[in-house]
């Protein structure tokens, strides 16, 4: 299991405490495999990108306008967090379906 984060958001703190055998990978520093992000895009679309973060914020409207997959290529902090890669099934976000399907 990987869980693909920020090492400072709260949330995937709490995701972490509750995982202890996920791997933690930061997307500022280590970024998202392009593959996994394909992937997330296929299965989350535009709910992968985090409208309401401070980088967003901070976008330009040219920079908003990139394909998707490019503006978190180059922006990883705007993707929601946690994504969770958990035998290929990936989830996004930490709400109660997301602990219910990997807390049992």
């Amino acid at each position: 299991m990987v869980l693909y984060g920020l090492k400072n958001c709260d949330t995937c703190r709490k995701a972490l405490k509750l995982l202890p055998e996920a791997q933690f990978q930061d997307v500022r520093a280590d970024g998202v495999p392009g593959d996994v992000l394909k992937s997330a895009y296929e299965v989350f679309g535009a709910q992968l990108l985090n409208t309401r973060s401070t980088t967003w914020r901070g976008l330009s409207d040219a920079e908003r306008a990139l394909d998707p997959l490019d503006l978190l290529a180059a922006h990883p902090t705007v993707m929601k967090r946690p994504l969770v890669d958990h035998d290929g099934q990936l989830y996004l976000g930490w709400n109660s379906d997301v602990q219910a399907a990997l807390l049992g």
